[in-house]
């Protein structure tokens, strides 16, 4: 089935986005590829289920389980039901030797202890209600204010300060035609964060044979509302041999960002990225111009594309050779580079996640949409199904 969805009344706003709840994203082509692929590649019905493992209990004593999805050439991605959490992805390098590429623990006391609790860098995590900023913690919709924790300065961030990444999610494992899934379920009540409506949420992780995590989202709700949701995994192609990402070369297919405040809040124009140090319409190292940038990116990037299935970023990391390409149906993607990472934590491996240990590609509208008239709107009314898919593609480079 296909959803259409009008997205605001004039500009960006009048976008009309389209999101096919049964397509399959196809992967960029280009010289990165998959280690062992092959284009047509299908998993047989005798494909084994995903396993699952206790993983901890949280601070209630409720346990959390880790689930692991495995392909036909190796590759690994582990998610706990705690926060929706991916917590580790396994890709070969141009060697063939498998890794680690995202930031995060080995345990549930990871995601739990005091330092973790204090810098709150959502590893992996489900993000809702609302990815990103919401200015003052407020937002009007239909002519009601609704107001909503602030978690971040002045304003409300990530859902709040007990969104969805630290919510249990009921999962179901499942084989897919295409590889291995998990259903991840949650039912966020009325008020829950100051959010109106009852909001039903299903997440889908399909790990496929293309070496490819896809995720959809999709929602319902029974009041007016507003909805973003995304993954904040943060990525390092070659964790564990280098303690930053400074050297990864990264493209992002967007002629403008969003211009933030000092307090990251987008103040409404939409600026050219050419001539600027945003300027990733070709491939240019995370740490060429990150010093022109004050504290670091942490911008959306308006996508050249808004409709279908497109390109978002392709990252390639020189070291391991690895490549990362992200495609979705979203309208912008946050590009946060772990500015904010300060060697107090230490995951996967004894790895300390020191400044830029990671960087974030959260496919995402705009931040501050609901008070932004001009965006692409994120209402979600009764009757509507909210529906969007993200897939990152790993390969190699040779």
């Amino acid at each position: 089935m296909t959803h259409f969805r009008r997205l605001g009344a004039g500009g960006l706003g009048g976008l009309l986005l389209l999101a096919a709840c049964n397509s399959q994203p196809t992967a960029q082509q280009g010289a990165a590829q998959a280690p062992g692929t092959a284009s047509d590649s299908v998993r047989t019905p005798s494909a084994p289920m995903p396993t699952s493992a206790a993983f901890g209990k949280t601070p209630d004593g409720t346990e959390a389980r880790l689930f692991t999805l495995t392909n036909a050439h190796g590759m690994v991605v582990t998610i706990s039901t705690y926060g929706g959490t991916i917590t580790g992805i396994r890709v070969p390098d141009k060697d063939g030797k498998v890794g680690d590429v995202v930031l995060g623990f080995d345990e549930l006391s990871g995601y739990l202890s005091p330092a973790f609790v204090k810098s709150n860098p959502y590893f992996g995590a489900l993000i809702g209600r609302y990815g990103n900023r919401i200015k003052g913690g407020k937002f009007v919709l239909e002519g009601k204010t609704y107001t909503l924790p602030t978690n971040n300065g002045p304003n409300s961030l990530h859902g709040g300060k007990d969104g969805f990444n630290h919510k249990l999610w009921a999962a179901t494992p499942a084989r897919a035609t295409d590889g291995q899934s998990l259903t991840l379920h949650y039912l966020s009540q009325d008020g829950e964060e100051g959010y109106p409506g009852t909001l039903d949420v299903t997440v889908v992780y399909t790990l496929t044979d293309a070496n490819a995590l896809r995720i959809d989202y999709t929602a319902t709700t029974d009041k007016p509302t507003v909805l973003n949701l995304t993954n904040h995994a943060y990525f390092n192609l070659a964790l564990g041999q280098s303690k930053d990402v400074l050297a990864h070369e990264v493209t992002l297919p967007a002629d403008h960002y969003t211009v933030v405040d000092a307090t990251l809040i987008p103040t409404g124009e939409l600026r050219p990225v050419k001539g600027t140090p945003f300027d990733f319409t070709t491939p240019h190292a995370i740490g060429e111009r990150i010093a022109q940038v004050p504290g670091g990116y942490d911008h959306n990037w308006v996508l050249n594309q808004a409709t279908g299935q497109h390109p978002a970023a392709t990252v390639y990391d020189p070291a391991s050779g690895r490549t990362l390409e992200v495609t979705t149906d979203q309208p912008g993607v946050q590009f946060y580079t772990g500015n904010f990472l300060d060697g107090t934590l230490t995951g996967h491996s004894g790895t300390v996640y020191g400044q830029h240990a990671g960087f974030c590609l959260e496919t995402q509208h705009f931040p501050d949409s609901p008070n932004q008239p001009k965006f692409p709107s994120t209402e979600l009314k009764p009757g509507e199904t909210y529906h969007t898919a993200t897939t990152y593609t790993f390969g190699v480079r040779k």
